[in-house]
């Protein structure tokens, strides 16, 4: 089961990496994968968030909405 980081843990690294420090440094004194490093970097550049981009259009979010209601 892979290892789970706050959202707090995560700001730091990308803190640390956004500040001149080099992933390949961070991943060895944090003992974390170098693609999450990476991903996380990217994700927080990107949207702000750690959550993957939901690419989902608005219907079709409605329509998994509407399913969740209709099953209870």
């Amino acid at each position: 089961m892979p290892k789970r980081y706050n959202d707090e843990f995560k700001k730091q690294i990308v803190s640390l990496v956004n500040n001149g420090k080099k992933p390949s440094e961070v991943v060895k004194e944090y003992n974390i994968a170098r693609s999450t490093v990476h991903k996380w970097v990217k994700n927080y550049k990107n949207s702000g968030s750690f959550k993957a981009k939901d690419n989902r259009t608005d219907q079709e979010k409605e329509l998994i909405k509407l399913r969740k209601e209709n099953q209870q």
